[in-house]
């Protein structure tokens, strides 16, 4: 199982890691701007999260949006590829995409041969820029294509669906390809949904596990500081968590 805690909190963000990490994830994938799909982290965030003890896995794209990168962009996903992995991170997650929909195939087996020239050990998961793309199916076969140097570990996917409890039939053809690459099923997954994906056969769950909190009213006005509403932000919240874990485990008990 894995959580990604949200990219605001009342408390100092790596209370989220630590929170999933009680809860019983296994690891956190860490973002920010969660709103918005999700981006890089900072340097210093990514340090205190992997403080913690949790294995951190780290969101590494350069801005939200589509998943077709020019050259800047990619170079400055590099940049942080590189300082997530010599702040810490367990792995890194990435993913790109060319204007007709298939896998960006040089831009993925670059970083990903990249992140292993910084560290041999580190995974490599590709996002949900495969649910973007014209056929999930056909993605996963690309990403298997990749030579030794660039393998990918882990995918993402919700099966391109809208939500992954939507997408179980696409996300038993992936894990039936025999790509070699582990399926994690996520977005918008919830407790309920967890005993299908099992059901399909992933190797792993994720989930945001996160709840909304309200900010205490203050005087005076109070401006808008972005397309978000101020007065609320989310956290990861450990019940959430907890009760993931043993539907997790329940379902995996069974269908073992």
């Amino acid at each position: 199982m894995r959580a990604c805690p949200p990219s605001r909190s009342p408390s100092p963000p790596p209370a989220g890691a630590r929170t999933a990490l009680r809860g019983g994830a296994d690891r956190v994938e860490l973002c920010a701007a969660l709103e918005l799909g999700g981006v890089t982290p900072s340097q210093g965030l990514i340090e205190a999260a992997v403080e913690t003890g949790v294995a951190v896995h780290v969101l590494v794209r350069p801005r939200p949006g589509d998943f077709v990168y020019d050259a800047d962009e990619l170079a400055l996903t590099e940049r942080e590829l590189r300082a997530a992995i010599r702040s810490g991170a367990a792995g890194v997650v990435v993913g790109a995409l060319t204007r007709d929909g298939r896998i960006d195939r040089p831009a993925v087996a670059r970083l990903a041969a990249l992140a292993r020239a910084e560290h041999p050990a580190i995974r490599v998961t590709v996002h949900r820029a495969l649910d973007h793309s014209s056929d999930p199916v056909l993605a996963l076969a690309d990403l298997a294509g990749l030579p030794a140097e660039s393998r990918i570990d882990r995918v993402l996917t919700s099966g391109g669906a809208s939500r992954a409890g939507l997408g179980l039939e696409t996300l038993r053809r992936l894990v039936d390809s025999g790509s070699g690459i582990e399926v994690m099923a996520g977005g918008g997954v919830t407790i309920a949904d967890i005993p299908l994906l099992v059901g399909v056969g992933v190797d792993a769950v994720h989930l945001s596990a996160k709840r909304t909190v309200t900010a205490a009213p203050t005087s005076g006005t109070r401006p808008a500081l972005g397309a978000q509403d101020a007065a609320a932000h989310s956290v990861t919240d450990a019940a959430i968590v907890a009760e993931a874990r043993a539907a997790l485990d329940t379902a995996a008990r069974r269908q073992g």
